[in-house]
């Protein structure tokens, strides 16, 4: 399994993002166990969507979500605590709702790889203090 953020998401999705032909390579290259994201996430891929081509991208984005090839983090307790301190902890990079809440996924399910063009996610570290695996 693989983390994802909302970034490959849209690059997937929107055939003229300058990030898509490099996601899709990356994507091939990935385990076959798919990708999970988290809802903060998925809603802000389908916001981006949304405003940059419109439904029927947010559709496309449906489809992978219901074809299993992305599935749903399903917070655990205590999570959302943990996504606030970190909001609190890289305000100066500034690290958002996404980011948080798929730092705090990835410590829950002890998890370092995290497909994402967000290059933030090279400075941020678990709670263990381990660097993330950044994809591509």
């Amino acid at each position: 399994m693989t983390l994802c953020d909302s970034g490959p998401l849209v690059a997937l999705v929107n055939e003229t993002d300058v990030h898509h032909p490099r996601c899709v390579a990356a994507l091939r290259g990935l385990p076959s166990s798919g990708l999970l994201t988290t809802w903060a996430c998925l809603a802000e891929a389908m916001d981006l969507l949304g405003r940059e081509i419109g439904w029927r991208a947010q559709d496309a984005l449906w489809k992978i979500l219901s074809d299993g090839t992305l599935r749903l983090h399903a917070p655990a307790g205590g999570e959302w605590q943990r996504m606030r301190a970190l909001m609190r902890d890289y305000a100066d990079a500034p690290m958002d709702m996404g980011d948080a809440s798929l730092v705090a996924a990835a410590e829950t399910l002890k998890q370092r790889r995290v497909f994402t063009i967000d290059q933030h996610f090279r400075a941020y570290r678990l709670r263990s203090g381990q660097a993330f695996e950044v994809v591509p």
